[in-house]
């Protein structure tokens, strides 16, 4: 009992200091380790496992709906990155540059990616001719390069693990139905295996991707009250095929500028599944991005049997979960704590009692509920307690964000809400990137997305007064 209750202890309460609760979880769970650079991390195995579960879902609905996947260059030429003036402007700060190569300097200096819209053009502006050719439906997995100021581990850092989608079409209307099929596709995947509910929304102008024509955002709320932008699909218009001189020759054999989009995510799923689901015994982890969704516990491993029947239970589940036994030397109760801090969502506990009345008892890590369950029945039990689990996190996370959601129909409200409460405001704008800059200077909120598809809940703009555009959801952001 002592050990489990000093292995609880190393986690510093949330509601002490969330920043340093959050560290502690990434660094206790084994998540990640810092490096020597400073602001990249290295994602050990138990991190990495959760996201190649992450990218083993999405890559296949991808997939599933047409796209490829492709490798682009790390390194992008300066006169390449030039040709769209927005998007490099945008970008232009947190580029990384390589300036020799070896005791040589280069005639003209390389970008280390920040993102690949550039390249994917070079390419298609050498690849597309006809509309025959038309949609190429591309995404790849790889890791970029931001010069962040302030980093933090997954949520943001130097270098990080992302996907990026990009597709070109023969139409515009081929392109903005891909923008929102692909933010649709990020929705589902939050809510479905991350357990996370999100805002769907489109960024104002000032907030939007720097080259696009319009950005649109899930946004989820973390447990302190901090929106997280958690994924993005931009439709870029032709901007990008102009710039870089993508034609071909559409139906009626004329030369035509095709459309673009582009869409991504990146680790930093790992930092919202922390602090959405986390709790003062570390990692509370969604079922299906689980590493392990059931830790078999033999009780008193040393007495004859005991071992045995946990190898039996794992051979019996193992085409039904990812499941482990830890027969280490360890206390059961330092097990418990160990893999309550890791998130193993199901703990399924054997002894000698339980094999005599041929039961084990199972404990949900979301509630630490205890359930006896007949031994014979576990092939049933097991996969509806895990989505039960996922059900139950769902649903938690979305009563919260209920809870920790506001409207505002003054500033003096606005202002009130933003002193006093954390989470989202819900007011309407006029659609004036004034008003945005007041709110941010003025309350440190800024706009999330533009929620169109809500109803009104004034007609003026509660910032201004002035008539107003838009329902817009304002946080203090990640």
């Amino acid at each position: 009992m002592s050990e489990n209750k000093k292995a609880v202890e190393e986690i510093t309460s949330m509601d002490e200091n969330f920043a340093k609760w959050y560290t502690d979880i990434v660094k206790k769970a084994e998540l990640m380790d810092y490096s020597g650079v400073k602001g990249c991390m290295v994602i050990e195995p138990y991190g990495y496992a959760i996201w190649e579960n992450m990218v083993s879902a999405l890559d296949k609905k991808f997939k599933e709906l047409g796209h490829q996947n492709v490798s682009m260059p790390m390194l992008i030429p300066e006169s390449l990155l030039q040709k769209e003036k927005d998007h490099v402007e945008g970008f232009a700060p947190e580029v990384a540059w390589v300036t020799h190569g070896g005791t040589e300097k280069l005639q003209e200096r390389l970008c280390i990616r920040p993102t690949s819209e550039a390249l994917f053009c070079e390419h298609y502006a050498k690849t597309i001719h006809s509309w025959r050719d038309l949609p190429k439906l591309y995404n790849q997995w790889c890791s970029v390069v931001r010069w962040e100021k302030t980093t933090r581990p997954f949520l943001r850092s130097t270098e990080f693990q992302w996907q990026e989608g990009h597709t070109i079409h023969e139409t515009p209307e081929e392109a903005k139905h891909e923008t929102m099929q692909m933010l649709s596709v990020y929705y589902d995947f939050f809510k479905d295996y991350l357990a996370i509910p999100t805002i769907k929304g489109k960024k104002t102008e000032s907030e939007k991707f720097a080259g696009a024509e319009s950005t649109y955002t899930v946004e989820a709320l973390m447990h302190d009250g901090k929106a997280l932008q958690s994924a993005t699909s931009h439709y870029f218009g032709n901007h990008f095929a102009k710039a870089f001189g993508i034609e071909f020759q559409n139906r009626d054999n004329k030369p035509q500028n095709p459309y673009q989009t582009s869409w991504g995510c990146t680790t930093r799923m790992i930092g919202a599944v922390i602090m959405v689901h986390g709790d003062d015994r570390g990692l509370v982890l969604p079922p299906k991005i689980a590493p392990t969704q059931v830790i078999i516990i033999p009780i008193a491993v040393k007495k004859e049997g005991i071992l045995k029947k946990a190898d039996e239970i794992k051979e019996r589940l193992t085409k039904i979960c990812r499941i482990k036994i830890d027969n280490s030397d360890k206390s059961p109760g330092w097990k418990f704590s160990e893999h309550e801090m890791r998130g193993v969502p199901l703990r399924l506990e054997i002894g000698p009692k339980d094999i005599e009345k041929n039961q084990c008892v199972i404990v949900r890590r979301d509630s630490l509920e205890k359930i006896i369950v007949n031994l014979d029945d576990v092939e049933t039990v097991i996969p509806e307690l895990l989505e039960k689990v996922h059900a139950a996190m769902y649903e938690k996370a979305l009563a919260r964000r209920s809870e920790m959601t506001h409207e505002a129909h003054d500033f003096e409200e606005f202002k009130n809400i933003s002193e006093n409460k954390v989470g989202f405001i819900k007011s309407m704008w006029c659609g004036d990137e004034k008003c945005e800059k007041t709110s941010k200077e003025q309350t440190a909120f800024t706009s999330r997305c533009i929620k169109d598809d809500e109803n009104k809940i004034d007609d003026y703009c509660a910032i201004c007064g002035k008539p107003a555009k838009h329902l817009v959801y304002w946080a203090k952001a990640y």
